[in-house]
């Protein structure tokens, strides 16, 4: 056979063989062995799960998905700065066609997720072939390691189908005298292959690896139930459930008959996210809410409370204390980036690029926290009813607000740990500045608060899955599917109370409607900036949603120029502006008399703004298949209007 080589592209990926003799993967200069060298050692065969796990890092990395900026920014999360290449920015202008993606291929789009699945598949199949030996000091762990790579293939095709929909399912190594004939499966049939690889790593990997062990971050059997409810909530979301006959979806995929809607992909996403939530080790509940610190802590990590007690140490601590990590995320893999990621990040005042800046649409979703104890939309008449002054917006507001997005007025510091209020009015901090925001706000979850610049340290952050991910799932599946009820209101308001955020209002758990927008608030609040809304868009076809496009068509009514319609929108009380990735708006101190914000003595109130248009249209739901792809196997189709 010939040598194990890697290449550019799906097929020339599947060609990759073992050689007779002097070749196996991509094999060091130093490490001249043949394969079965390698499998007969459980040495190596352990060095080669751990290169799986470094692909699966670098192939969904929530801060850096596009190698230099997250995916928050392709999204109505955040607006990317020009910088390495403007890779956000062409994808918001559609600058982006089967012939090139913006950004580096870093093992995140369909030649570098095959190529991992080439790997997991040369893994196992060389173990089986020559009965790859159990590791003699820690009989067992072989076991482990297979299971963990059942898991890695099948994430890996759940990356894949998150981009792609429609993929084939890998699971052999592809020789140089098989046939180039590869073919698409559905949703559905690939989601029951990648339960199926779960399921086989369920029945090898223990259920607790605790912070003390040395294979703490490994795959444990609640990782495997996780990646089997998620893989069926994607299979009960609008995109591939009711698409065309339910939610109007225009584009016609090769298994487009297969997305008629089915009510029973909810009952088994439900029951799936129950497992995980309910999966127990040894007697004890396995997974629990992060929630050391209490109400009265708002300490940083240099001990301090710099920011007039507006962010919890907790909100704070919960994506880097270890205790965290063990009890609450599901699967993380450590250290996504280091302090020069939180340089980028930091307004001009801090020797930062802002080079991720939240826009409105994002910060308008943290709740107003109103005097009948209840937590509403700012953009609803109950909030603004309670006191919700959109000229001073920023009180009241859900506690993770202040943790996530530097605003105007906010209490900060500067490079020497000084107290400071950010101006985004004047200074090198002011909207449109030289390396500042576009949008009036600048990051600030994930923040080592008192880093000032001199000092190193690894962000492990944030996890891939965390506990709440399956409480929403679990809850907005019984809204779903049987309607709204106490459980799943107390279940919401318990991941709301951790965050010391007020309750749902009492009309959630009776109005189906209701607790749906809730629960898709709540999503997008807790997971801000966690690479989780570029595909929650997608999946619930929120551009082309009737009620969206609608709002969207009266947003394009309210004015003759773009910041005038944001406006009017706003002032006729319109609701949320329209999800549909279309636009994107911003918010501006402007000088006032009776302006409530004071900084130095000055009075300022806060005024709306569009930031730009973007373009979104039906092809963008999926990611194209490189043409170069197609070229190596025309029994692969493309995805719809590409």
């Amino acid at each position: 056979m010939k040598s194990a080589i890697y290449t550019a592209g799906f097929i020339i990926t599947m060609l990759c063989v073992f050689a007779c003799n002097d070749s196996f993967l991509d094999r060091e200069p130093d490490d001249q062995i043949t394969e079965q060298q390698v499998f007969s050692r459980y040495e190596k065969v352990d060095k080669l799960v751990s290169e799986a796990y470094y692909r699966a890092r670098k192939a969904n990395s929530p801060l850096v998905f596009f190698t230099h900026f997250s995916s928050s920014a392709i999204t109505d999360e955040c607006e990317g700065s020009t910088v390495e290449g403007n890779i956000t920015n062409n994808y918001n202008t559609g600058a982006w066609n089967p012939n090139s993606i913006p950004g580096n291929n870093n093992g995140q789009f369909w030649e570098g997720l095959y190529t991992s699945i080439r790997h997991t598949n040369v893994i196992l199949e060389g173990v089986e072939k020559y009965q790859t030996p159990d590791n003699p000091l820690q009989p067992g762990d072989l076991q482990c390691r297979i299971g963990e790579v059942y898991f890695l293939r099948a994430y890996f095709h759940l990356l894949l189908l998150r981009l792609y929909g429609e993929v084939p399912y890998i699971d052999k190594v592809i020789k140089s005298d098989d046939p180039m004939q590869f073919k698409k499966e559905s949703v559905h049939a690939v989601i029951e292959k990648i339960v199926a690889d779960a399921n086989e790593a369920y029945n090898r990997v223990p259920g607790f690896y605790g912070q003390s062990n040395i294979n703490f971050g490994r795959v444990e059997k609640g990782a495997c139930l996780a990646l089997i409810a998620v893989a069926r909530w994607i299979g009960a979301t609008p995109l591939y459930n009711g698409a065309k006959d339910k939610f109007g979806y225009t584009g016609t995929r090769q298994f487009e008959s297969e997305y008629t809607y089915d009510v029973k992909r909810w009952t088994a996403a439900k029951d799936a996210a129950a497992a995980v939530i309910n999966f127990q080790v040894e007697g004890r509940t396995r997974y629990s809410l992060y929630e050391r610190h209490d109400q009265t802590d708002f300490k940083d990590n240099n001990n301090q409370d710099l920011n007039n007690s507006t962010v919890y140490a907790r909100l704070w601590d919960m994506y880097y204390d270890m205790n965290a990590f063990e009890n609450e995320a599901i699967f993380f893999l450590a250290r996504d980036k280091n302090q020069a990621w939180q340089g980028d990040i930091y307004p001009p005042s801090r020797s930062g690029s802002s080079r991720q800046q939240p826009v409105q649409e994002q910060v308008d979703e943290y709740e107003y926290m109103a005097p009948d104890g209840y937590g509403y939309p700012v953009y609803s008449a109950a909030a603004r009813t309670a006191g919700y002054d959109d000229a001073n917006p920023y009180l009241r507001r859900d506690p993770r607000f202040y943790r996530d997005i530097i605003y105007h007025g906010a209490p900060y510091r500067d490079n020497s740990n000084n107290k400071k209020t950010v101006n985004t009015a004047t200074g090198s901090d002011k909207v449109g500045a030289t390396n500042a925001t576009t949008t009036g706000y600048y990051l600030r979850k994930f923040q080592k608060e008192a880093y000032n610049k001199s000092g190193s340290f690894d962000i492990n952050c944030p996890p891939v899955w965390r506990l709440p991910e399956f409480i929403y799932i679990y809850c907005e599946a019984v809204n779903e599917s049987s309607g709204p009820n106490q459980e799943i209101y107390d279940m919401i308001n318990k991941v709301r109370a951790r965050s010391f955020m007020l309750p749902m209002p009492p009309s959630a758990k009776m109005d189906a409607a209701v607790m749906r927008d809730y629960i898709k608030r709540e999503r997008r609040v807790e997971f801000f900036y966690e690479d989780k809304r570029p595909w929650v868009c997608r999946l619930y076809l929120e551009p082309n949603n009737v009620v969206e496009t609608a709002k969207e068509t009266v947003w394009k009514g309210a004015g003759s120029s773009n910041t005038e319609r944001s406006q009017n929108y706003w002032k006729d009380n319109n609701g949320a502006y329209p999800k549909c990735q279309r636009m994107i708006n911003g918010m501006k101190p402007v000088q006032a008399d009776d302006g409530k914000i004071v900084i130095s003595g000055v009075k300022y109130k806060m005024e709306r703004f569009c930031v730009e248009e973007r373009v979104f249209s039906t092809k963008h739901y999926l990611f194209p298949i490189m043409y170069t792809e197609l070229q190596r196997s025309p029994t692969l189709v493309q995805n719809p209007e590409w």
